[in-house]
């Protein structure tokens, strides 16, 4: 019996084996796979290898993909907290690539649908409640993304997760937004808007004690976490 002991303790402090990529690379090359859609959707546009509707098509397709990879984003806590399936490293990407189809996703709309007139993007906003909804959804998103780097966390500290609380007001937005783009209410985005609740009320429950980034909705604990293992030299600290 105390010979089993000692061999479970001494598996237990084998170090795990580590992925061939670093956390950077897989963050990386999730992002890049994840652009593939919109790159080759946007080479279509601007070489005319697309029909006549494409520019509509392509503007609700991306306003599509931004709402799933931030609610994607918003997903990886749960899914850890209740499932422990654990994500975590993915969830930077994923709300980088929320906010870079949002910005295909205007670009679009003023290059495509708005043909680069400035009167009649005006007269949309003022006609249109939900564009400013959009609006404001980008600006969270923008903010997010511009403070998502590790130089961000450590000069912002614990307010950098109070900032980024603006994912829970961005997803919010976004539903408003998406609901409210037709003139009849339709099923899709009230789909869209019933799941992304759902999430959002996850967080209404609150953290067992071993959970470290339960209430944190970007992992804020994670990475400072990670750097300060890297400055004091503990080499123990998870990738």
């Amino acid at each position: 019996m105390e010979h089993r002991n000692t061999q479970d303790r001494a598996q237990a402090g084998r170090p795990r084996r580590r992925s061939r990529f670093s956390p950077f690379m897989r963050q990386l090359l999730f992002y890049l796979l994840f652009m593939v859609p919109a790159v080759t959707d946007v080479a279509a546009l601007w070489l005319g290898w697309a029909g006549a509707m494409s520019w509509q098509q392509t503007l609700h397709e991306f306003g599509r993909y931004a709402f799933r990879f931030l609610l994607a984003s918003l997903l990886v806590s749960p899914l850890r907290r209740f499932f422990k399936l654990n994500f975590m490293v993915y969830r930077r990407p994923l709300g980088l690539l929320a906010f870079s189809y949002a910005l295909l996703h205007v670009a679009i709309y003023v290059c495509g649908a708005a043909r680069l007139d400035l009167m009649r993007i005006v007269h949309d906003f003022l006609t249109r409640p939900f564009l400013i909804c959009g609006a404001l959804a980008l600006l969270c998103m923008m903010t997010l993304a511009l403070t998502s780097t590790r130089t961000a966390i450590m000069q912002l500290g614990r307010k950098w997760t109070e900032l980024h609380r603006l994912a829970y007001m961005a997803m919010v937005l976004v539903c408003l937004h998406y609901s409210l783009a037709f003139k009849t209410w339709r099923i899709e985005p009230l789909l869209y808007a019933a799941f992304a609740l759902a999430v959002l009320a996850t967080r209404l429950f609150k953290p067992g004690r071993g959970e470290q980034t339960g209430g944190d909705p970007t992992g804020a604990a994670h990475a400072r976490g990670k750097s300060g293992g890297k400055a004091g030299g503990d080499k123990s600290s998870r990738a």
